[in-house]
């Protein structure tokens, strides 16, 4: 009979490490966020509307990892404050295709400055080789997820 294997040491668990890594990761981008007036969700929503503009609710959800529920908040607060631009009626189905403003892609400049060095500061013992070499080994884990 084959016996079952544990996590064990979690120190050399690698989900461990990894969910240390996005923590440390989501506190610093909320120190960087909160001066700007965002949330780590809500930052997410504007980088993804500044490289996809027109995406729906449900689309911008999928891609941040939050619910809908949670997503027609954020854009809520966001159009809000004049950062996102949304019809009233949707012109083709349901979906409520989103847009940045002005103001929207100033504040986005501003915060995907910011993001970027929290990046930089947290992946600096890694070389830019080493760096792409994760980016190419998370993204074939992530993958694999998906296909399960």
């Amino acid at each position: 009979m084959k016996q079952e294997e544990t996590v064990g040491d979690l120190d050399q668990s690698v989900g461990y490490v990894l969910k240390q890594v996005q923590a440390s990761l989501h506190t610093a981008m909320d120190e960087v966020l909160r001066p700007l007036g965002l949330t780590v969700a809500q930052y997410a929503c504007l980088e993804l509307l500044g490289q996809h503009p027109g995406l729906s609710n449900s689309e911008l959800a999928r891609r941040a990892f939050v619910t809908r529920q949670s997503m027609n908040l954020v854009l809520r607060r966001l159009q809000e404050r004049g950062l996102l631009t949304r019809p009233d009626r949707a012109a083709h189905g349901r979906a409520l295709p989103t847009e940045l403003t002005r103001a929207g892609q100033s504040t986005l400049r501003e915060a995907s400055v910011a993001v970027r060095v929290v990046e930089q500061q947290l992946f600096s013992p890694l070389s830019q080789a080493q760096q792409r070499r994760l980016r190419e080994d998370l993204a074939a884990c992530a993958a694999a997820a998906i296909a399960d």
